[in-house]
């Protein structure tokens, strides 16, 4: 995109909606947003751990804590959240359903800023309302992490407001 724009990230288990916690995402899709356009540009897909326990692996069913279903590691001896945090490197802006503290300062460390979603959202409303708040006065940490044509963050003296 040649314009002034946002790359957004979205934690997501059905590609359409933000309706996954960051740390339990099937996939994380991608957009550029600027003012008056969108466009797709990646889905990266995570594997989940050959963890196998009570339940056969199936996780929990009682709606826990998600953060129960993950160890420290996924028995490889990596940690599960590097691998979303790399993904997630040169995006603005994450939107998910929940996401740890943890998570949120790796986030915040990679210049990523998140967003936690109070409910089931589709993306394109996510994008819509990115849109509208581009496009009249944005908020400070939109300003923030507002990026040109060349993927550089825009410094805040350059910005239109």
């Amino acid at each position: 995109m040649n314009v002034p724009h946002l790359r957004i990230a979205v934690a997501t288990n059905s590609l359409i909606q933000v309706d996954a916690n960051f740390a339990v995402a099937k996939q994380m899709v991608f957009y550029d947003v600027a003012r008056d356009a969108s466009e797709f540009v990646d889905v990266v897909h995570f594997g989940r751990g050959a963890k196998k326990g009570l339940g056969g692996g199936q996780g929990t069913a009682s709606g826990g804590c998600v953060m129960d279903e993950m160890d420290n590691d996924d028995g490889t001896g990596r940690d599960p959240l590097v691998e979303r945090v790399e993904a997630a490197e040169g995006c603005s802006v994450l939107f998910a359903l929940g996401l740890s503290d943890l998570a949120a300062v790796r986030l915040h460390n990679q210049r990523v800023f998140p967003v936690k979603s109070e409910r089931v959202r589709d993306i394109d409303e996510i994008i819509v309302n990115l849109q509208r708040m581009m496009n009249g006065v944005p908020p400070l940490w939109l300003r923030r992490v507002m990026r040109d044509g060349c993927g550089n963050r825009l410094a805040l003296d350059d910005q239109e407001i």
